[in-house]
């Protein structure tokens, strides 16, 4: 299942205008109805199609070899395979049959799967009268969305490629039955880093250094195994997280986990609380007598809360990571 070509992210939403609400369609269909049960009988529907997006943008990618982390860097026949990669990912994570003559058999309905970046699917001959599972994100947006529709000479424009591809009309768009018509997408940290963040790592040599700026300057934001790996183009993670929490604890940054006393420390101190294979950097301060306006956490009877730009730096207490 080959991505659509051009697929970059032109429209504000990656969506044109004239989509049916979310669980509607144009027609009654029983075999899409079908299909449509049998993935929203999955608990977190919209988390598992959140996950394969992630995953497979991220795979293609590849952070940790290329340092990449922006899908308009990718190669055009990159581009071409990260719907093929898509399709592969959410098989597995549904642990979908392959079909006869379609990528998956859902529900007993042969269902091809189509991805583009920005909602333009390219629709070839050969699903005509099949049910293509229609699946788009935006990476720049963190968002993304899932629909269902059987492909018939009423959903389709006109006017085709030169392969015979045609894409879903405006009229045909009002024929999805959205599973996930605003998922949320797992937010690509380095891509949502402001210009002047990523300016300054990429001041330093990849490696340990670009590491120690990542956890150095991005604070109160969850960061996870992929950025680390991506800033630094080097394997293991977590030794590059267990390197920089020495290195910059003189400074009094702390990078919380998501064990022992970590996510106690990011309650006290109302920060998002790191899973597995994510962390959270922030500097430390001992809390000024007699103020209460911070929230604060108590390390070996000192009580610490964050610091401000203009406190002076002073040694991070010892948490037990």
């Amino acid at each position: 299942m080959p991505m659509d070509e051009n697929t970059l992210f032109d429209e504000p939403d990656g969506f044109a205008a004239g989509e049916s609400g979310p669980g509607t369609s144009g027609t009654h269909d029983s075999g899409v109805e079908r299909v449509a049960r049998w993935f929203e009988r999955h608990a977190d529907l919209e988390g598992r199609f959140s996950s394969v997006f992630r995953q497979a943008l991220d795979e293609v990618l590849d952070g940790q070899r290329t340092g990449r982390y922006d899908v308009d860097t990718l190669e055009k026949t990159e581009k071409t395979y990260l719907g093929t990669k898509v399709e592969i990912v959410c098989r597995v994570a549904f642990g979908l049959p392959f079909g006869d003559e379609m990528d998956y058999r859902v529900a007993e309905q042969e269902v091809d799967a189509k991805f583009s970046l920005e909602g333009k699917w390219m629709i070839p001959r050969e699903a005509m009268g099949h049910l293509c599972l229609l699946m788009a994100a935006n990476d720049r947006r963190s968002t993304f969305k899932v629909g269902l529709v059987r492909i018939s000479e009423d959903v389709l424009t006109r006017g085709g490629n030169q392969d015979g591809k045609r894409s879903i009309s405006l009229a045909g768009r009002k024929h999805i039955k959205w599973l996930c018509r605003e998922g949320r997408l797992k937010t690509n940290l380095l891509l949502a880093l402001d210009p002047s963040t990523r300016a300054v790592l990429e001041r330093v040599p990849e490696g340990q250094n670009r590491v120690d700026q990542l956890f150095r300057h991005v604070h109160g934001r969850i960061i996870d195994r992929n950025a680390v790996v991506t800033v630094a183009k080097q394997l293991d993670a977590p030794k590059r997280v267990r390197d920089a929490r020495q290195r910059l604890a003189p400074e009094g940054v702390v990078i919380l986990g998501a064990q022992n006393e970590s996510p106690h420390v990011a309650k006290a101190l109302r920060l998002p609380t790191p899973d597995k294979g994510t962390w959270i950097a922030v500097r430390l301060v001992p809390a000024p007598r007699g103020e209460d306006d911070r929230p604060q956490v108590w390390i070996k009877g000192v009580p610490y809360a964050v610091a401000r730009p203009d406190e002076p730096k002073c040694p991070a207490p010892t948490i037990a990571y």
